[in-house]
C-alpha cells in the first residue's frame, strides 16, 4: 500500500515487518526517529519484541550480538560517532557470523562536530565483514531492509548487513513509499532458523581465542562468503522482484550508459540528482550516464568493469575522503577498471554541503579534463579546488 511517510518511519515499518525479536539502539541524530518508532510499535503491541535501552552504542551492538547468538532475529541502527563507538563490536558481529541488520543513517564524523550528511562513517567500516548496501531513496531503503535479512540469514552467508541511508536527506525526507503487507513479507522472509546458536541443551561456544593457527582461516572464510554474495544477492533480488514488482535489490544500477561518453559513478541519494542532470544534458545532446553502486561490500568489481567497459571517461563522486589518499570509491573504481581507463575523482558533499545540479554539470565536464586525479569540490560556490592526488 502506498503511503506518504517520513523516511525514518518507513524504515522502522520495514524493520517491523521483518519481525525482529530484539531491538536495541542508542539515540543519535539523525537516526533517532527510527528506533523511536520501533519502540512505539512494541509499546502499542503491534510488534512482539523486546526493546532494550542501553547507555551507549557499544552496548546496543553488544545486546544485539548476544540476542542474535541466542537465535533471535535482531535489529539496531546508529550514525556517525555512534557507529565508531560500535566499531569493536561491529567486527565481532561479523567474525562470529551473526546476521544482524543495521540501518546506518549516514552522517559526517567529528571533529569539527557536524550532524549533517556524508558517507564517511559507514565507509570507514567497509573492512569489517558486513555486507553494505546504499539506498538512493526511501523506497529502495525499505526494500533493502527486507531483502537484507533474507540475504544475511541464508546458511550459505550468515553475515551481518548494513543498509546505509543518507541522514536527513532520506531519514527526514517525506516520500511516497509502497509498503508491503505483513503477509507478503512473511511469505518472502521465513522465520529465523540459524544453523547454530547458544543453547543450554546443546552447549556451544562462540568467539573464542583464535591463535595464528586458525585466525587467518576465519578471515578467508568471510572473504569467500563475500565472493559468494556477489551471486546470492542478485538471486534474492530476482526473488524480491517477482514478489514485490520492484528491482531494488542488486549490485549496481546502470542509467543511460549504453552510449555514454562520460559517466559518473556514485552511491546514495546523490544519484537522484545526477539522474535529473543526465536527463537535462541529454536533451542538449550530451551523451552522459550514471553507474550507481548499490552494493559496496562485497564490491562488485566484475559488474562495474563490464558496465563501464565502453565509456571513455568516468568521474567518481565520493561523499567521503580517505585522508592522505583519495575518495574511497574512486580507489575501488580505479582498481576495478583497466589501467588505460580515463577516470577522475571528485570529493563532494562533505559535512552536508549541498550537491547542486550546477556542480554535477561541472563534474561531468571536468571528468574529461582531470583524468587520473582526485579533486575536492567546493559546492558552495560551484568551484573546483585544486587536485590533491595524481
Amino acid at each position: 500500500m502506498k503511503q506518504f511517510l517520513e523516511g525514518s518511519w518507513a524504515f522502522a515499518d520495514a524493520a517491523k515487518l521483518c519481525r525482529p525479536g530484539v531491538i536495541s539502539a542508542y539515540p543519535i541524530t539523525p537516526q533517532t526517529h527510527i528506533v523511536e518508532h520501533l519502540a512505539q510499535f512494541v509499546a502499542n503491541g503491534e510488534l512482539n519484541a523486546q526493546t532494550i535501552n542501553v547507555e551507549s552504542e557499544h552496548s546496543a551492538a553488544s545486546v544485539v550480538l548476544g540476542s542474535q547468538a541466542c537465535g533471535v532475529r535482531s535489529f539496531t541502527c546508529t550514525s556517525s560517532q555512534g557507529l565508531m563507538l560500535m566499531a569493536e563490536v561491529v567486527f565481532n558481529i561479523a567474525g562470529m557470523r551473526m546476521p544482524i541488520l543495521m540501518i546506518c543513517a549516514n552522517r559526517a564524523l567529528s571533529a569539527p562536530i557536524n550532524i549533517w550528511n556524508d558517507q564517511q562513517d559507514s565507509v570507514s567500516l567497509r573492512d569489517s565483514g558486513w555486507i553494505q548496501m546504499y539506498a538512493e531513496n526511501n523506497q529502495e531503503a525499505v526494500d533493502l531492509v527486507i531483502a537484507g535479512y533474507k540475504i544475511g540469514e541464508k546458511p550459505r552467508v550468515m553475515l551481518p548487513v548494513m543498509v546505509c541511508v543518507d541522514g536527513f536527506i532520506l531519514t527526514h525526507g517525506m516520500e511516497v513509499v509502497d509498503m508491503p503487507t505483513q503477509e507478503e513479507v512473511d511469505q518472502f522472509l521465513p522465520p529465523y532458523n540459524p544453523p547454530y546458536k547458544l543453547d543450554v541443551e546443546k552447549p556451544l561456544s562462540l568467539g573464542l581465542l583464535g591463535g595464528p593457527d586458525v585466525y587467518i582461516e576465519t578471515r578467508y572464510a568471510i572473504q569467500k562468503t563475500m565472493e559468494d554474495v556477489l551471486t546470492i544477492l542478485p538471486e534474492v533480488g530476482d526473488e524480491f522482484k517477482k514478489k514485490f514488482g520492484r528491482e531494488s535489490v542488486r549490485l549496481i544500477e546502470e542509467y543511460r550508459l549504453d552510449d555514454a561518453e562520460v559517466a559518473l559513478v556514485a552511491m546514495g541519494s546523490v544519484c537522484g540528482t545526477i539522474k535529473d542532470v543526465i536527463d537535462e544534458l541529454r536533451q542538449k545532446g550530451q551523451k552522459v550516464g550514471l553507474l550507481k553502486i548499490v552494493t559496496y561490500r562485497p564490491f562488485p568489481e566484475a559488474a562495474v568493469n563490464k558496465a563501464l567497459a565502453k565509456v571513455p571517461y568516468v568521474g567518481v563522486v565520493d561523499k567521503n575522503i580517505s585522508l592522505g589518499a583519495t575518495g574511497a570509491l574512486y580507489t575501488e573504481i580505479k582498481a576495478a577498471c583497466s589501467h588505460d581507463k580515463k577516470i577522475s575523482g571528485f570529493v563532494m558533499g562533505l559535512g552536508g554541503r549541498d550537491i547542486t545540479k550546477n556542480s554535477i554539470e561541472s563534474v561531468f565536464s571536468q571528468s574529461k579534463e582531470k583524468v587520473n586525479s582526485c579533486t575536492f569540490v567546493d559546492l558552495h560556490n560551484d568551484l573546483l579546488w585544486e587536485e590533491f592526488r595524481v
